[in-house]
C-alpha cells in the first residue's frame, strides 16, 4: 500500500513536500496530472469593458485580468457544467468583479471590487495597466469555476516529482572542491569529511557535478521512492488541492468501473 510522508509544508510560500513510498511512476504522475487538471479554481472567464482610454488595448487589459489568480471557495460555488441553472449563470456558480480607474497611477489588482468577499485576487499588489491623467478604465468581469483541462489559469498549482536520490559518499580527497561545484546548501565540511544536507539534496536537481567533481567517489543513485513537490499559485492551499486531487481521482476510477460493467452487459 502506497505510503506518503510530508517531508516540508511551507504554509508561508504554499509550497508542499512530499515522500511517496511503495508506489510508481504512472501513479505519481496521475497524482501530478489531477491536481494540474482537475483541480477546480475561481478565475475571470468573462470581462465586459465599459471604459478604456489607457493605451492597452481592450483585449490586452482583458487577458490580464484572465490570468489573475483568485482566491476560491470550493463549498459556495459549483462548476457551471454542475450547477442547477444548467450553466447559464448563478450565484451559485459565478461572482461579478468590477474595476473603476482614473490616473494618473499604476491600477492594480487590489482595486478590483468583488461581490463575494471570498473571492479577490490572491496577490493585490499585480499590476493591471498604467493610466496617465485624465485617462479612465471601467470594467465588470465574471468570474467562475473551471479545471485546468480548459484553461491554464485554472491550475491551481505547479507540480512535479522525482526519484528520491541515494547518496553515497566514498573517500573524497578533495572535499572543497565538490561543495563548490554543487549549488549552495546541498554539500558542507564537517570534521574534515564531506556531508549532505538531506532536505536540499531532496529538493535539488545535481545532474551530475557531484560525481564529476569528486572523480566518482560521490554516486547519486535513484531509488524505488519519488518525491513531489507541489507550489500553489494561491487560489486554495496544498492541503486543500491534494484533497480535491484525490476527489477527483476517486470520481474518475468509479466512472471507469462503471463503463466497464456496462461494457460486460
Amino acid at each position: 500500500m502506497t505510503e506518503i510522508e510530508v517531508i516540508k509544508a511551507d504554509k508561508k510560500n504554499n509550497r508542499l513536500t512530499l515522500l511517496i513510498r511503495k508506489s510508481n511512476a504512472p501513479f505519481v504522475n496521475a497524482v501530478r496530472r489531477a491536481i494540474v487538471e482537475s483541480v477546480p479554481t475561481m478565475a475571470i472567464e468573462d470581462v465586459e469593458i465599459r471604459k478604456n482610454s489607457s493605451v492597452l488595448y481592450d483585449e490586452v487589459i482583458a487577458h490580464r485580468l484572465g490570468l489573475l489568480p483568485l482566491t476560491t471557495d470550493l463549498e459556495s460555488y459549483n462548476l457551471q457544467a454542475k450547477c442547477k441553472c444548467n450553466g447559464e449563470g448563478c450565484a451559485n456558480c459565478q461572482v461579478k468583479l468590477t474595476l473603476e480607474s482614473e490616473g494618473p497611477g499604476i491600477i492594480t489588482a487590489s482595486e478590483i471590487k468583488s461581490k463575494d468577499p471570498k473571492i479577490k485576487p490572491v496577490f493585490p499588489e499585480t499590476p493591471i495597466v498604467k493610466l496617465l491623467k485624465g485617462q479612465k478604465v471601467e470594467v465588470e468581469a465574471t468570474a467562475v469555476l473551471g479545471t485546468g483541462k480548459v484553461h491554464a489559469k485554472w491550475s491551481p498549482a505547479h507540480v512535479w516529482y522525482k526519484h528520491k536520490p541515494i547518496l553515497k559518499i566514498g573517500s573524497v580527497k578533495e572535499p572543497q572542491k565538490v561543495v563548490d561545484a554543487c549549488p549552495p546548501g546541498v554539500f558542507e565540511i564537517k570534521n574534515g569529511k564531506l556531508v549532505a544536507n538531506e532536505e536540499k539534496l531532496l529538493t535539488t536537481d545535481l545532474a551530475g557535478l557531484a560525481e564529476e567533481a569528486s572523480n566518482g567517489e560521490v554516486n547519486i543513485e535513484k531509488s524505488d521512492d519519488f518525491v513531489m513537490f507541489i507550489e500553489s499559485f494561491g487560489q486554495l492551499d496544498c492541503k486543500e488541492i491534494l484533497e480535491q486531487a484525490t476527489k477527483s481521482l476517486d470520481e474518475d476510477l468509479e466512472e471507469f468501473e462503471k463503463l466497464l460493467k456496462e461494457t460486460k452487459e
